[in-house]
């Protein structure tokens, strides 16, 4: 589990949480033991967006994203809190909440967001290449950028419409306010509402079922298969890469115990590992890194 731990700024993001979450991604891809990974937040917020202790400058390069912990009264906490990053200009700039959301994207592990309280700004943009989102009764959430003068990140205006559909989206990037979690749940963004002391509970049964009944490679693959066709122009692009990996997956190893589980009716004992054995065509999809030049 992964659990953003500044409780006394309301899990306000910072350049070094930033990175910890790049660290925490490919610890979770290089183990074998990690089918799921759970995010959640230490306190009473799950996260509150970028830190603004730097006040009215904080996006100047900033490599976090907008959100809503309010500036701290001590200045000196300014310069460890800040999330700002270096580049000189627009072009040479990326983002620092969008290579976390793309590292996400890339994930071969799936992850679950476990909103245990307020979530605004990057505090709700980087769920959004989580794949299941499960959100307390006590969780408020929040697209606040253009009541901060800047607009939505992370690569939030590519995932928001797909998950939610372009109306519900701009209706929440659009004002900007904050709702609740059951119009979040109503507007498709998580998929369920539970009482607080039973969000961890949920998201650990949820992980706990993909661990012990599914094989490690046909999460991985499904996974990716969904997430990278979502910019799919028709339906035959599915068709090619299905009739690809049903080819490679219907031959291994995890096909043979998966079905002679079933017809012993027992638990199946998957033994491939998506660390060495993924096939050989995975990945499939063009490397982008957030540092490339555009074109």
């Amino acid at each position: 589990m992964v659990t953003l731990h500044r409780p006394d700024r309301l899990n306000a993001v910072t350049a070094t949480m930033l990175r910890e979450l790049g660290e925490a991604w490919d610890r979770a891809d290089a183990d074998d033991a990690v089918r799921a990974v759970i995010v959640t937040g230490a306190g009473r917020a799950f996260c509150a967006g970028a830190d603004l202790g730097a006040g009215g400058s904080t996006f100047h390069y900033s490599r976090a994203s907008a959100g809503g912990a309010p500036a701290p009264r001590r200045p000196a906490a300014r310069k460890a809190t800040s999330a700002r990053g270096r580049a000189a200009n627009a072009e040479e700039h990326r983002d620092g909440g969008g290579t976390v959301t793309l590292r996400i994207f890339d994930m071969k592990k799936p992850v679950i967001a476990a909103i245990n309280g307020p979530a605004v700004g990057f505090g709700i943009t980087f769920t959004l290449p989580m794949d299941i989102r499960i959100a307390s009764s006590s969780a408020r959430i929040g697209f606040v950028f253009a009541r901060r003068g800047v607009v939505p990140e992370a690569c939030s205006t590519w995932f928001l419409p797909r998950l939610v559909g372009m109306s519900q989206a701009a209706e929440w990037v659009y004002t900007g306010r904050v709702f609740s979690a059951e119009e979040a749940m109503a507007g498709r963004l998580v998929s369920r509402v539970v009482a607080p002391d039973a969000l961890l509970p949920t998201a650990r049964a949820l992980a706990r079922e993909i661990a012990d009944n599914t094989s490690a490679i046909s999460v991985t693959l499904a996974r990716q298969m969904m997430w990278k066709l979502l910019g799919a122009d028709h339906p035959m692009d599915a068709h090619r890469l299905d009739s690809q990996a049903m080819f490679w997956t219907g031959r291994s190893a995890d096909a043979r115990e998966g079905i002679t589980a079933f017809l012993e009716k027992r638990q199946a004992r998957f033994p491939l590992r998506p660390s060495a054995d993924l096939p050989p065509f995975y990945p499939w999809w063009p490397s982008r890194p957030p540092s490339a030049s555009r074109d």
